[in-house]
């Protein structure tokens, strides 16, 4: 089946983004496929680097009292949720980088870790940014060196008398080349080499006096091997190559891998020396992006469906704080993965309960209505369970009836706000919408709309 222009670009946006904002559409309908992702990647590599002023020592920390503790990691807590919120609303803003972003949430999942402090989280985002569309090498490198993953892996707690294996079992499994390439005394062998990797308030911090200066032999090699020895020689690896070019055709094209199609990438990833952007602009020009069976068949994530909403509504909070409980109830909240493997994604996305929530959103935002949904805490904050109050912001439909012109056409305005075809679910959502006042009839069709099953999908 011939693939019109407008799905092209919407599959694409959705796909390096979060939907197709009505501007958006406006100056990109007529432009090439090509053109639209080079001006993509090229837009992701001007972002600036994050900021927080939320800093503090372990030394601050231990002249604290245990009140003034309890107070910190409050506010840490807080500080953390702020930069959670800021990251959300620049994915549904049009005029960010929707690519960067996109690949930051990627490699976020990927490169999954708990953020507690919100300057490990601001400098962990930062390295993803920085080198998201960049050399696949510089990126494990920098991470590997983050507070963050080094605190989250127990890094800092391998010495050369008793080294921590955690850091170098998932760097393997889950990091580069993935499970059955490698042997328990690799893992052990790895570990040593990052011995004395550890950190401080500033960053990154090796402690010669800790590190494992000893002969290893790791898959086939032997020799003093350091850690970005351990990495380098991963990468050397054609199956690290295809443990991620699979992850990624997962994320960006489809759940179920053609592994053939899977190869090919990878041999290119491979001899461009892992250059990620150069990998991404192979999947985004490609004709077979594009083939009906890898449209409209990926189940959004909490994060981008809630993103593409406010992006395609033109959404304005007068508080972002609602949008916090909206991801816990969904199920994905950023900087909070479940484990170091991430989300699982695709079909574990959805279940009885999510999928209601999902199915009123759109109204909520709409309508401003409140929303029945209890929140669970986390355990540590021991506090009840909180109810999810009104979403107080405002949505501007004037620039999406625009760009659909008849909104008598209700089979138009699903084209563009909905990826699948939804058959005729159209013609009966008209007929049940003949009662809505005609000043608010284009809301209630986008209510209508945005309630179907067919709404979560990309």
């Amino acid at each position: 089946m011939q693939v019109s222009q407008q799905k092209k670009v919407q599959h694409l946006y959705w796909r390096a983004g979060f939907g197709l904002n009505p501007m958006q559409w406006k100056a990109n309908k007529n432009q090439s496929i090509s053109i639209l992702t080079k001006k993509l990647i090229r837009d992701a590599k001007t972002a600036k680097p994050l900021t927080t002023s939320f800093e503090y020592s372990e030394e601050q920390v231990k002249q604290m009292s245990k009140q003034q503790r309890v107070e910190l990691r409050q506010a840490a807590k807080r500080e953390v949720a702020t930069v959670n919120l800021q990251w959300l609303l620049r994915m549904g803003n049009p005029g960010k980088q929707s690519l960067l972003e996109k690949m930051t949430l990627f490699w976020h999942g990927h490169f999954a870790c708990e953020l507690k402090r919100p300057d490990f989280a601001v400098d962990y985002l930062n390295v993803i940014r920085k080198h998201s569309l960049g050399n696949f090498k510089d990126l494990v490198l920098g991470i590997a060196r983050t507070p963050a993953m080094i605190r989250y892996l127990n890094n800092q707690q391998n010495r050369k008398r008793q080294p921590n294996e955690n850091f170098a079992r998932e760097l393997m499994e889950l990091f580069t080349i993935g499970r059955g390439n490698y042997s328990e005394n690799d893992i052990k062998e790895a570990a040593r080499a990052f011995t004395g990797w550890t950190s401080n308030h500033d960053g990154f911090l090796f402690k010669e006096q800790w590190h494992d200066y000893g002969e290893k032999s790791f898959m086939g090699i032997s020799g003093y091997l350091d850690g970005e020895n351990i990495i380098n020689h991963l990468l050397k690896q054609k199956e690290t190559a295809v443990f991620i070019t699979r992850k990624i055709y997962r994320f960006f094209v489809n759940e179920i891998v053609d592994e053939s199609r899977v190869n090919q990438l990878a041999n290119s990833f491979y001899d461009n020396g892992y250059a990620i952007d150069k990998l991404i602009d192979s999947i985004f020009t490609s004709e077979w992006f594009y083939e009906d069976k890898n449209m409209g068949n990926k189940i959004k994530s909490p994060i981008e469906f809630i993103a593409g909403l406010i992006n395609q509504l033109d959404a304005k909070f007068e508080s972002p704080q609602p949008l916090f409980g909206i991801q816990k109830a969904l199920g994905q909240t950023l900087l909070n993965p479940p484990n170091v493997a991430g989300w699982k994604g695709g079909r574990a996305w959805i279940d009885n309960a999510t999928l209601l929530m999902r199915l009123n959103v759109g109204r909520q935002f709409l309508t401003q209505a409140e929303m029945n949904v209890v929140v669970k805490e986390a355990f540590e904050a021991k506090a009840t369970n909180k109810r999810l109050k009104n979403v107080r912001m405002s949505c501007d439909l004037n620039a999406l009836e625009s760009i659909v012109g008849d909104i008598e056409n209700i089979e138009k305005i699903a084209d563009y706000i909905i990826q699948p075809s939804i058959g005729n679910k159209a013609e009966l959502l008209q007929r049940e919408l003949t009662a809505a006042p005609n000043n608010e009839l284009f809301k209630y069709q986008i209510i209508g709309l945005m309630s179907l099953p067919e709404y979560q999908l990309c």
